[in-house]
């Protein structure tokens, strides 16, 4: 069999077919491209069983990504991040059976490195020899450091607000980088003029290249394989440009066709900032389509995405699993971040965080009922964001005694 059963690229409004084999942007609808397989061939020639022998690297489903031969694959050994138990954190919010699928231990610190592994091999293969992209920082640190190992240029445009680390990375990494006085939409109009002047480089932009998506759905691929293939009840997901939720979607959908997946699918949850929640808006008024979020800003600086523009694929993942949005203040977020790392000792990011105040809050609610097995999604690694935590400690002369726990 092929290292992929790719097929063809298909509109996600339209179902028009497109060439695999050519590098692609939108449809001509404007809307992001769908990658397609012979999953009959596949089903037809692998089983889970085989998969569990593979390296443990989001790789081993390579039949089911679009890189055709494997000596264009560029990776750093992202994938397989762990499903860790949250015994602590989940009885004090009344989910005894919370589970947290951790993408802050992935190259970069942070899920972007899915999307970027796939996104450069794959633009690598067809002949790309530069990456450009408008980033609120870790997509755009991910693809750097992934472009630079695939020995091809990059071009990153982030807003001056996003996180410094993440400029750090780009620069390091030699990428061309540029700090833009705005928000994610504005270095993206900088980008796609900077892209229409020169030769070899392509555009990509959440959802607006096909791949990307396709290293983001193995989370959904992992999640169901480190649960003996069953999928949970509950995954929540902090919704930004909403790739996450579409690629866990669309790898349900994929599994159930090849007979990899039994039973209901997972309720989806998108997560939001209250300070940036066009998503949750939508699915509240019962519309297929986002608005403009006004004045956009939240410490969840990753999800700070005022429009994003595959915002009808995650409203259709959460309508059709059933799901929910919400939104969640930051206070309550950074508030969470902190419990869960005195309960559990992990450092997350505060995206994730939002999606620990949600769970919390949608099991008070009673949406969320104590025996579900629910999965969490933590996108990226605490660390990144030194600026959530704010470290007031006493300094002590070299010749003092630090106080007994009885004496303060």
């Amino acid at each position: 069999m092929p290292h992929s059963a790719l097929s063809h690229l298909e509109c996600s409004k339209t179902g028009k077919r497109y060439d695999a084999d050519q590098v692609q942007g939108v449809s001509d609808a404007g809307v992001p491209l769908l990658a397609r397989y012979d999953l009959e061939q596949v089903a037809a020639t692998v089983t889970p069983a085989e998969i569990a022998t593979r390296p443990a690297t989001l790789w081993r489903y390579h039949e089911v990504l679009p890189v055709r031969d494997e000596a264009n694959i560029v990776s750093l050994g992202e994938g397989m991040t762990p499903l860790l138990p949250l015994p602590s954190y989940g009885a004090s919010i009344g989910v005894p059976g919370l589970l947290m699928k951790d993408e802050g231990l992935i190259p970069t610190g942070t899920f972007k490195a899915r999307g970027a592994a796939v996104g450069v091999s794959r633009a690598k293969e067809l002949g790309v020899t530069g990456v450009a992209m408008p980033t609120n920082g870790n997509a755009g640190a991910a693809w750097a450091v992934y472009a630079a190992r695939a020995e091809m240029k990059s071009l990153i445009a982030m807003p001056v607000d996003a996180p410094s680390i993440t400029r750090a990375e780009c620069v390091v990494a030699g990428a061309e980088l540029y700090l833009v006085d705005g928000l994610i939409g504005d270095a993206g109009k900088l980008v796609a003029k900077a892209v229409a002047e020169r030769t070899g480089y392509q555009e990509v932009s959440t959802l607006k290249e096909p791949y990307r998506l396709e290293g983001k759905k193995t989370m959904g691929y992992e999640i169901v394989e480190q649960l003996g293939w069953r999928a949970p009840d509950v995954i929540l997901y902090p919704a930004g440009g909403g790739v996450g939720h579409i690629g866990i979607y669309k790898a349900l959908l994929e599994m159930r066709e090849l007979g990899w997946l039994k039973g209901e699918l997972p309720r989806l949850v998108a997560v939001q900032a209250e300070g940036c929640a066009p998503i949750v808006e939508a699915y509240e008024a019962g519309k297929d389509e986002s608005e403009p979020f006004p004045d956009a800003h939240t410490v969840a600086f990753g999800i700070t995405v005022p429009k994003a523009l595959g915002d009808f694929l995650v409203l259709e993942a959460v309508r059709a699993t059933e799901g929910t949005a919400i939104a969640v203040s930051d206070a309550d977020l950074l508030a969470e971040q902190a419990e869960l790392a005195r309960r559990e000792g992990a450092f997350i990011c505060p995206e994730g965080a939002a999606c620990m105040a949600a769970a919390k809050q949608l099991r008070a609610s009673g949406w969320l009922r104590e025996g579900d097995r629910t999965v969490v999604l933590n996108t990226g690694a605490g660390i990144k964001y030194p600026e959530t935590v704010t470290v007031d400690v006493p300094t002590l002369a070299v010749d003092s005694r630090i106080p007994s726990p009885s004496a303060g």
